[in-house]
């Protein structure tokens, strides 16, 4: 049996030498144009330069991002296909769907986590709160006053917010809409008070005074934005919400072929022009060893299921 091992090990690290021999498909779940389809583009167009063939992204959509998940973890295991696996797909998933028909953990096998963003708890304009402590007294004096936005059922914001209600132990009311835009509308007019939201989309309401920042969900304070506090520094302990994307490839994907992707994806993102270009789109850069990648990973699918269960929040 060992010296199969030996021989089977081998055996893929030759074929790891020649590797890639084609055009290698990265699976994006979702829409053009979002922040998994810059991720695999961005990284995608220097593995290309780098390795020689092309790395070919393909937007895989439907069922919010289960079907190009599906997609990924039913591919042949050879290196030819690799999944942009975040947040959403990799973690909250499993918590939205009975049956999302994936396994985040025993399908996939992490590469590399590329980069992740925060998000940042915004008030209209002339909201009469300007901090964390404030939002908290004024709503446990007057339950059921203020009004959150959540763009969408099981999105980022909308976790961000019913993180702050069951944390904060508070009565505020959300108010569903299909996207930010029309979330933004209503909270530049005035008839929403609150809105969590990605940190680089809100930055530009908060340079023009359209809206006041509160309060950050990063586990640290976000380099767009470093006057904002995290809800950690305010007083609220377990409001951290960091949204993360890198690249997955099917779990039984030889190990040689998995450690040659990782060492080309690392020195992508570590280029100084990627790291340029991630950086200038709100991006922070992740740098995290393979054991603490498969750890970090496994923690946040666990966690995030086990929320959205509890909390009762399932997809639409």
């Amino acid at each position: 049996m060992r010296l199969l091992l030996v021989l089977l090990f081998a055996a893929s690290s030759v074929f790891a030498q020649g590797y890639p021999a084609k055009p290698v498909r990265i699976i994006v779940a979702t829409a053009p144009g979002g922040g998994y389809d810059f991720i695999g583009r961005t990284i995608g167009e220097k593995l290309s330069q780098d390795l020689g063939q092309g790395f070919i992204v393909e937007n895989r959509t439907g069922a919010g991002s289960l079907v190009g998940t599906q997609a990924a973890a039913s591919a042949p295991a050879d290196g030819y296909t690799i999944l942009v696996g975040g947040l959403a797909n990799m973690a909250f998933n499993a918590g939205l769907y009975k049956d999302p028909r994936y396994d985040a953990i025993a399908d996939f096998k992490p590469v590399a986590l590329i980069g992740s963003f925060t998000y940042t708890l915004v008030g209209r304009k002339d909201l009469g709160l300007s901090s964390l402590q404030d939002v908290i007294s004024f709503a446990r004096k007057n339950p059921g006053k203020l009004t959150i936005a959540t763009a969408g059922t099981g999105t980022g914001q909308h976790v961000a917010a019913v993180l702050l209600k069951q944390l904060a132990k508070l009565d505020i009311v959300e108010v569903p809409y299909k996207g930010a835009q029309p979330a933004y509308t209503d909270l530049l007019g005035g008839r929403v008070d609150l809105f969590f939201d990605n940190t680089t989309t809100v930055k530009p309401f908060i340079a023009d005074g359209r809206v006041k920042p509160i309060i950050s969900s990063g586990s640290k304070r976000d380099v767009q934005m470093p006057d904002v506090p995290t809800a950690r520094e305010a007083g609220l302990e377990g409001l951290v919400l960091d949204s993360w994307i890198g690249f997955f490839v099917p779990a039984k994907t030889p190990a040689p072929i998995i450690e040659k992707l990782r060492d080309a994806t690392i020195k992508a993102v570590q280029a100084p022009d990627t790291r340029k270009r991630l950086e200038s789109n709100g991006w922070q850069v992740i740098s995290m060893s393979p054991a603490d990648t498969e750890k970090f990973v496994r923690s946040e699918a666990d966690k995030w299921r086990k929320f959205l269960q509890q909390a009762g929040i399932k997809a639409e």
